[in-house]
């Protein structure tokens, strides 16, 4: 079985009204899309992960014409807003390719600090050629990696932000995690342009959401 990751570079900066909206306001920080599903009615289902301030995203959705109905739950980390809408254009065509093709996309789908969406795919490599040249064309992507899958470390490692996923690579070839420990936090610090307190208060996010995910 094999994975293909690419980033999608969705138009104006999402794929639906909202998300776009999202991505505009200061106030907000897309972190992922934890579920996206296409309905036979032609609506569709979203749950996004968002930092910043749950007031913002409220009002974003209230006023939302494409939204039919939402709901935000609040964490003591981000808040995941649970999203049915009238599915566009992109949302239908991009979500028909799994469901034709015989695919599977590995969520979540995490956003880059550029606005892009990073999606993993499971499947054949010959399905995936023959599935990306029916991407629309509204919809540019850049191809990342493609190999045999290993779901779990892949999975785990995509909860991440891209920031968190640069400070733990940097830390562990550092050696921050090997016994006895050889570098500081103000060590890793200094190769990623931060204070050491920076480091330290990411490490324990990345510490709590990964023992989180490995704990029954």
């Amino acid at each position: 079985m094999r994975y293909i990751t690419f980033v999608i570079i969705p138009p104006d900066g999402g794929l639906t009204d909202a998300d776009r909206a999202f991505g505009e306001s200061a106030a907000i920080t897309r972190h992922s899309i934890q579920h996206i599903n296409l309905l036979t009615d032609g609506t569709a289902v979203l749950i996004f992960e968002l930092g910043g301030a749950v007031e913002r995203a409220d009002e974003i959705l209230e006023t939302s014409p494409e939204v039919l109905e939402y709901n935000i739950t609040k964490t003591r980390e981000n808040h995941h807003a649970y999203l049915h809408l009238e599915a566009n254009e992109i949302i239908t065509e991009l979500l028909s390719i799994p469901n034709e093709h015989e695919l599977v996309v590995d969520t979540p789908l995490v956003y880059t600090h550029r606005g892009g969406l990073r999606v993993t795919v499971i499947g054949e490599e010959s399905v995936f050629r023959q599935a990306m040249t029916e991407v629309p064309p509204s919809l540019r992507f850049k191809l990342e990696q493609l190999g045999e899958y290993e779901p779990t470390t892949d999975r785990l490692f995509s909860l991440l932000t891209d920031r968190q996923q640069e400070i733990l690579q940097t830390a562990i070839q550092q050696g921050y995690y090997e016994v006895p420990r050889k570098v500081t936090h103000k060590d890793v610090a200094e190769s990623l342009d931060c204070s050491g307190g920076t480091v330290g208060e990411h490490l324990r996010k990345i510490e709590a959401t990964l023992l989180a995910e490995i704990t029954p």
